[in-house]
């Protein structure tokens, strides 16, 4: 299943079925109302792209990357991504550029493989677009010191490793606590909120196509 010379094909024919959508980001949610809930994204919503990046390096990896202490996911894991500018001709442009800008993945080495459920984010206000692309070699990656504090070089592997799934008690913004979150816990990084929920999705999606094909 994640051998090199056919996982990328795996990762392509996994957008070909249908993916399974809010249910499996859910099992990544907080119980926060406002993410169990179904909610429509208000006009004034931010549109926002990420990019779910994979590449191999003796095994396959992903991206993610630990934000600086701005901003309302301060501090957070997540996937390199911002909200969409001018310049960008559609949302796979916005998902490239900012993973160019923030860790230094440059367009023309990414290969998108397909796109994920959007999610819509109370807390930013952000309607987001995730893409899955992969590349051939490994990046060389040059951080935005304003955006990035460092980049975790994940293990896809330790992903389906279900004991890597735990819960905790989260310290928030502005004294809140929530209680009980979902997480991943990739090489003592703490991965939830909505990185997990879509990471949630493409792992389901994932598994669902190699039990149909083993």
């Amino acid at each position: 299943m994640l051998e090199e010379d056919n996982f990328i094909d795996h990762i392509k024919a996994v957008f070909k079925q249908e993916l399974p959508g809010r249910q499996a980001q859910l099992n990544m949610s907080t119980r926060l109302p406002q993410y169990q809930q179904e909610r429509i994204p208000p006009d004034n919503a931010r549109v926002a792209a990420v990019l779910v990046h994979l590449y191999y390096d003796q095994e396959w990896k992903l991206t993610l990357m630990e934000r600086t202490n701005r901003g309302p996911h301060s501090g957070q894991i997540s996937f390199p991504g911002g909200g969409v500018e001018k310049q960008d001709s559609n949302l796979t442009d916005t998902a490239l550029r900012e993973a160019q800008e923030e860790v230094g993945i440059y367009p023309d080495q990414v290969e998108i493989l397909g796109k994920l459920t959007p999610l819509y984010i109370p807390v930013s206000n952000s309607l987001v677009h995730p893409f899955v692309g992969y590349s051939d070699i490994p990046p060389n990656y040059v951080l935005d010191p304003t955006e990035v504090q460092s980049v975790i070089e994940a293990s896809f592997a330790d992903f389906l490793n279900p004991d890597i799934l735990k819960h905790r008690d989260l310290k928030v913004g502005r004294g809140l606590t929530l209680k009980d979150v979902p997480y991943f816990d990739i090489n003592g990084y703490v991965v939830w909120g909505a990185t997990a929920m879509m990471l949630s999705e493409f792992l389901v999606a994932f598994k669902k196509y190699h039990m149909l094909n083993s």
